[in-house]
């Protein structure tokens, strides 16, 4: 799906102003991440993810660790 969308400018800054169609609400957090195909706005924190697999990274390779902690 396509959505054209205009900047504005909104007091001393831009913006833009997304139709209700796609799912966001008032306070909801975005972020943009620029591509060398443009910009992909997204609701999913690109830093927290990539923690998330060295996490998981981690905890397959020390099992037995992991297994200590929880017992503890």
């Amino acid at each position: 799906m396509t959505t054209k969308l205009r900047v504005r400018k909104i007091g001393s800054g831009l913006g833009v102003s997304l139709p209700k169609d796609l799912g966001f609400e008032e306070g909801d957090e975005l972020y943009a991440i620029r591509t060398t195909e443009g910009l992909h706005l997204t609701r999913l924190d690109p830093d927290f993810d990539e923690a998330m697999d060295a996490a998981g990274d981690f905890i397959r390779r020390y099992p037995n660790l992991m297994k200590a902690l929880a017992e503890n």
